[in-house]
């Protein structure tokens, strides 16, 4: 191995001067360390992981049960509502007590949900599951379009700690309370058609 290396550095100490080869080397490692880090949020952060190796298993045969004396009673879960959750009042005070903490990316979540609630509350939005908070957005700034730039501003904030995963700061909290606020003052203005949605 390492004859084999020396053989490689001589041949490329023939080409080029090895003192130009270190600075391109360093000067590739800064860049791409640069570039690492000035990049969108789409660059991972870690190396994926392998998929783990699964070798069949030889199961027994499964032994009869007994059947019960009578039918048995299962409970079925109730299904979820609008109503379901906390409200907006105790999504803040969740958010202040997270904050508190130093939780800060939790505490920027509770606040987006408390900011959607809100929305739900006065009728600028409906409920629906899987919605993005782009979709939020554009729902709630076409009934409302007064709530459009504190909804965009907190969904980014949102977006920046959730899925780029940037370590959160009080900062981002404090900022996440200024957006509520502001959403409050765009929602105590009544919507452009005279009445709620």
């Amino acid at each position: 191995m390492s004859r084999w290396w020396t053989e490689a550095v001589a041949a490329l100490g023939d080409v080029l001067p090895l003192p130009l080869v270190a600075l391109l080397v360093v000067l590739l490692a800064g860049v791409v360390a640069l570039a690492w880090y000035h990049f969108p949020a789409w660059v991972p952060r870690r190396l994926p992981r392998l998929p783990r190796l699964r070798l069949p298993r030889w199961r027994l045969p499964r032994r009869r049960r007994r059947k019960a004396d009578g039918p048995v009673a299962v409970a079925l879960p109730r299904p979820r509502t609008a109503d379901d959750g906390l409200p907006a009042d105790a999504a803040r005070s969740l958010a202040d007590r997270l904050a508190a903490e130093g939780r800060y990316a939790e505490a920027v979540r509770e606040r987006l949900r408390a900011m959607v609630r809100r929305l739900v509350a006065v009728g600028a939005v409906a409920p629906r599951p899987g919605m993005t908070v782009t979709e939020l957005t554009d729902a709630a700034a076409r009934a409302r379009p007064p709530v459009d730039p504190p909804l965009r501003a907190a969904g980014a904030i949102f977006a920046e700690l959730w899925y780029a995963q940037r370590p959160a700061a009080a900062d981002h909290d404090r900022r996440m309370r200024e957006l509520a606020d502001d959403l409050d003052r765009a929602l105590a203005t009544p919507p452009p058609d005279g009445g709620a949605r």
